[in-house]
């Protein structure tokens, strides 16, 4: 906006001083005057607005990483409290379940951070070719970087999203192939195992039966 002669005076002072002295006092240069005037106070406007908009995502999007690791830690704190109780009511018959999903729970919850690691991992990359690409960019003596582009803000919302979706992937990955499966296989297992001790059970029996009704 600076290199262009008609957008200069909205985001240089000089300029904008040079601008009217080249006016006179017509009521058309005053009326030129006034919608320049109103012109500069729009962009200002426009311009405190989306710096606001941005230090609030820039704000939100340093404190979703925080925000997931201390809630991960207190929730990890109030499972290890509870966790002999759990194993304790998990003896009485119908509280079975209780171990398992207290385990489930514990396990989800320990897997944010590797989840939330991996992710930042992701947005490092993301935001260091974003770098590269504006690196090659100032090759051109026309580009002026902009921190305040639409890239730059999809990339905060991005990863401001992005964080608070780790308890729900985490959720996922124990789901698919966590203690939740282990227990049902456990227990197919041991249903297993059970009928077939029955069977063998009955056929002998069954055999004893009747070599002594043979004798």
């Amino acid at each position: 906006m600076l290199r262009n002669p008609e957008t200069a005076y909205l985001v240089d002072n000089e300029e904008f001083d040079a601008k009217l002295e080249e006016l006179g006092w017509s009521p058309g240069d005053l009326i030129t005057m006034s919608g320049m005037y109103m012109d500069r106070f729009a962009y200002q406007t426009e311009q405190a607005i989306k710096n606001w908009f941005r230090n609030l995502l820039e704000v939100l999007f340093q404190a979703a990483a925080l925000v997931v690791d201390t809630i991960r830690t207190f929730f990890l704190i109030v499972l290890s409290i509870l966790g002999p109780i759990a194993f304790a009511i998990s003896v009485w018959d119908g509280f079975q379940s209780t171990l398992t999903q207290w385990l489930t729970r514990y396990v989800s919850v320990y897997l944010w951070l590797p989840v939330a690691d991996l992710f930042s991992s992701m947005l490092a990359k993301i935001q260091s070719l974003i770098i590269e690409k504006d690196i090659q960019m100032l090759a051109d003596p026309t580009y002026i970087p902009d921190t305040g582009n639409t890239v730059y803000i999809i990339f905060m919302i991005i990863g401001i999203v992005g964080y608070f979706t780790v308890p729900t992937v985490t959720g996922w990955v124990i789901q698919a192939g966590g203690a939740g499966n282990f227990t049902r296989n456990v227990n197919q297992a041991a249903m297993k195992a059970g009928n077939v001790a029955s069977a063998g059970a009955g056929s002998a029996a069954g055999n004893i039966g009747g070599q002594l009704l043979k004798k």
